[in-house]
């Protein structure tokens, strides 16, 4: 094999992990999710900004306003998931570049002092990061259920602040009955790659 990574954990990452719908009533622990951070937050960004904020979602109260905003067919499986998480873009990141980029604090200043460059990074680094997030969460053995279908205005209004954009909801926890569709089709290497 040409992957140093160990088979098994291959699977358990990406082969074999799969978007859950459904999930068990295991509850999923505030140790759980800041393993799944301490792990994930080396993941590669652009100036090592860290511009991913994470909302956990854990009351019930909170939880019946987060459903409010979901799309029709993500509310049944937001109000039954042991742990929802709100992921968002802080687009105030750069304030803490002078202590994550040490060799170049000045990055703060030279690149990000107009808010737009500052939410065009955020929205991709914290994508980034999302996305690192989701994997971690399959490393603790756990299922992950990512969402776009929401009224983001109104999660932003609801949870967050004007220097956040919501990106994701993710539903966390061990798989139920039935928690995926069948495996879809993926690209082959062939029809991504090119060689120039």
């Amino acid at each position: 094999m040409s992957l140093v990574l160990d088979p098994t954990a291959q699977d358990l990452l990406f082969r074999e992990a799969r978007t859950a719908n459904t999930f068990t009533d295991e509850p999923v622990t505030d140790e759980q999710v800041q393993a799944i951070y301490d792990l994930v937050k080396y993941g590669p960004t652009a100036f090592n900004q860290t511009p991913l904020r994470i909302t956990l979602v854990r009351s019930s109260e909170a939880r019946e306003r987060l459903v409010q905003h979901m799309a029709e067919g993500n509310q049944p499986k937001t109000a039954s998931a042991p742990l929802v998480a709100i992921l968002s873009a802080d687009n105030e990141f750069h304030e803490e570049l002078p202590t994550l980029f040490p060799a170049f604090p000045q990055a703060k200043d030279a690149f990000f002092a107009e808010r737009g460059a500052r939410e065009g990074s955020a929205a991709l680094n914290a994508a980034l990061q999302a996305a690192y997030f989701i994997v971690g969460v399959r490393a603790a053995g756990l299922a992950a259920g990512p969402m776009t279908g929401f009224d983001a205005e109104g999660v932003r209004k609801e949870f967050l602040d004007d220097d956040h954009t919501p990106l994701v909801v993710v539903n966390i926890g061990k798989p139920g009955e039935n928690a995926s569709y069948p495996r879809s089709p993926r690209l082959a290497y062939e029809d991504v790659v090119t060689t120039v």
